[in-house]
C-alpha cells in the first residue's frame, strides 16, 4: 500500500511533468501529463477493488474536506439536504439488487439531512455497510447506525449524536441537552429559593421557553431516530432489538456521558455498547484499499477547490467547491 506521502508525490510530479512539457505537445501522453485524472482515476480504481474484495458489493465514498478546509463551514463541508441530489446522481446505474458499501468521512451536519440521506440508501439497496476511514462525527454517526454494520480501524471514531443548537444571544452552538439542564436547573433552584430569580433572570430570558422546547424536541427526534434505524436494519435478528436499540440511542445521544460533542468513540467503546463493528485490520488487503482510497481523497481536497465530494466504483461523481473570499 503506497503512504500518504508516496501518493502526494506521485501526485506532485505527474503536475510538474505538465507543467514542464507545456508548449511542447506531443512530448508526454496526455494520460501520463494530466494529474487530477491520475488522481480521479486511481480513485476509482480503489474503489472498484473494495467492490470486489466484498463480494461484488456497489460502493459509494461520501467524503468531507473539514479537514483541509477549515474555513468552508457548514454547508460547505456537512451534511445537507443537497446530499440528496449528489446521491441520485453517483448511485444511478449501480446494480441495486446487490448492496452497498458506503466510505464515510465527515463532521455531520444536519439531523433531517442524515434522515434523508438513509432513507435513500434504504430504499435502494437490500444491505448497507459503512466503513469509517477516520472521522464519521454526529449526523454522520447516527447515518452510520442507519447501516446492517460498521467496518473501523484502531484510528476510527464515532461520535455523540446530541444535537447542537445556536443560541439567539451569541449565536454559538451548544448541546439541546446543556440548554434543557440549565433550564430545569434553574426552575428547581428557583422553587427552593425564590431570591435567586434574579440572578437567573439574564440566562432565562436568553433562552425562552421556546428554545427549550425545541431543544427537547432535537434530543427526542435524534434518539428515536437511531433506536428505529438500528431496531430495523443493525439488531433486525436480535430477539432483544427494540431495547437494545434504544440503549445505544440513549447512549449515544447522553450529554453528561460524553461530556464533548467531539468527544471520540472508537470501535472498542462502540462494540462494548451492542453496535456490530467489524475490524477494519482483519481484512488486510481492504484495509489497504480503504486507506489508500482514503490518503487520495484527502489530496484531492488539498489540491483543489472541492469541499465535499461522493465518488463511486463505476466512476460517477458529484462535487462541491469552495474557494476562500477576498
Amino acid at each position: 500500500m503506497p503512504s500518504w506521502g508516496e501518493l502526494v508525490a506521485e501526485f506532485d510530479q505527474r503536475a510538474q511533468r505538465e507543467a514542464e512539457s507545456a508548449g511542447q505537445p506531443g512530448l508526454y501522453p496526455d494520460a501520463l501529463l494530466n494529474p487530477m485524472g491520475w488522481l480521479t482515476g486511481t480513485l476509482t480504481d480503489r474503489l472498484g477493488e473494495i467492490g470486489r474484495l466484498r463480494s461484488g458489493r456497489n460502493v459509494l465514498f461520501y467524503a468531507s474536506g473539514f479537514l483541509q478546509k477549515p474555513g468552508a463551514g457548514a454547508p460547505a463541508t456537512s451534511i445537507t439536504h443537497e446530499d440528496v441530489n449528489g446521491l441520485m446522481a453517483v448511485m444511478y446505474g449501480m446494480d441495486y439488487t446487490k448492496g452497498l458499501t458506503l466510505l464515510l468521512h465527515t463532521p455531520g451536519g444536519v439531523t433531517t439531512a442524515a434522515e434523508s440521506f438513509v432513507a435513500y440508501m434504504r430504499s435502494k439497496f437490500p444491505d448497507v455497510e459503512v466503513v469509517v476511514p477516520t472521522f464519521a462525527f454526529s449526523a454522520g454517526t447516527m447515518i452510520a447506525t442507519g447501516c446492517d454494520r460498521i467496518w473501523m480501524g484502531r484510528q476510527s471514531q464515532l461520535g455523540p449524536i446530541d444535537p447542537q443548537m445556536p443560541m439567539p444571544s451569541t449565536g454559538r452552538f451548544v448541546s439541546a441537552q446543556a440548554i434543557v439542564a440549565q433550564f430545569e436547573k434553574a426552575t428547581s433552584d428557583i422553587k427552593s429559593d425564590p431570591d435567586s430569580s434574579l440572578a437567573y433572570a439574564p440566562i432565562l430570558q436568553s433562552m425562552g421557553p421556546a428554545l427549550v422546547q425545541e431543544a427537547r424536541v432535537s434530543l427526542r427526534y435524534s434518539q428515536e431516530t437511531v433506536a428505529t434505524w438500528m431496531a430495523s436494519y443493525m439488531f433486525k435478528d436480535d430477539d432483544n432489538r427494540q431495547e437494545k436499540a434504544a440503549a445505544v440511542a440513549a447512549f449515544l445521544n447522553d450529554r453528561d456521558t460524553h461530556l464533548d460533542h467531539s468527544r471520540r468513540i472508537d470501535r472498542d467503546e462502540a462494540r462494548s455498547r451492542g453496535l456490530v463493528v467489524e475490524d477494519l485490520e482483519s481484512e488486510q488487503p481492504l484495509q489497504e484499499a480503504v486507506l489508500t482510497a482514503y490518503h487520495l481523497m484527502t489530496i484531492l481536497f488539498e489540491r483543489t477547490p472541492s469541499s465535499k465530494v461522493m465518488f463511486t466504483h463505476l466512476g460517477q461523481s458529484w462535487l462541491k467547491n469552495w474557494t476562500p473570499g477576498p
